[in-house]
């Protein structure tokens, strides 16, 4: 028998001020609604207990870290989807359109692909898209941030992005 994982409110005000602070200035904004938003926070939570990262709390994680690092809060694909659809899969984040209400909240599908086979680089730890080809006259590989687009051209990519705080294993070798 699985022992229940309880979240104090504390602790989930304190992962919404930190949401709010790391968005704040980037152009992301959190869902409005107060109490469907802390039950997202309240999963991340339980799923940072578990496994000891953010996955989204609306998909199923896998068991490794490696496996999940596209579902990592904020996932790969919140991007795509607020472009297409004003809002992550499981609604974190929503778009201008969504909170002015030009967009009603509605479901969107899941973009996530069944298997994860994108190849590695020499660096396990970051993927390399299969239509990656080194540029020959570059001095440096560019590197690209899953999350929110950030290139950043150096040897490796860098440990944090700059602009939302994903970590390495969320950068891809861009060109």
């Amino acid at each position: 028998m699985k022992k229940e994982i309880i979240i104090d409110e504390s602790e989930i005000d304190k992962a919404h001020r930190r949401l709010i602070s790391d968005i704040e200035d980037t152009g992301y904004n959190l869902n409005p609604d107060r109490d469907f938003t802390r039950e997202l926070i309240r999963g991340l939570l339980i799923n940072e207990r578990r496994y000891g990262y953010w996955a989204c709390p609306c998909r199923i994680a896998g068991k490794t870290q490696a496996e999940d690092l596209d579902i990592i809060c904020p996932c790969d694909y919140r991007d795509p989807d607020l472009d297409e659809h004003g809002m992550c899969y499981c609604s974190l984040y929503v778009s201008k359109d969504v909170l002015s209400g030009k967009i009603e909240p509605h479901s969107i599908p899941e973009r996530r692909p069944p298997k994860n086979s994108a190849p590695k680089s020499e660096d396990s730890s970051v993927a390399v898209p299969a239509s990656a080809s080194p540029a020959k006259k570059l001095s440096y590989p560019v590197w690209r941030c899953k999350v929110c687009g950030y290139l950043a051209a150096r040897e490796h990519p860098p440990e944090i992005c700059p602009i939302c705080k994903a970590t390495k294993e969320r950068f891809e070798v861009f060109m």
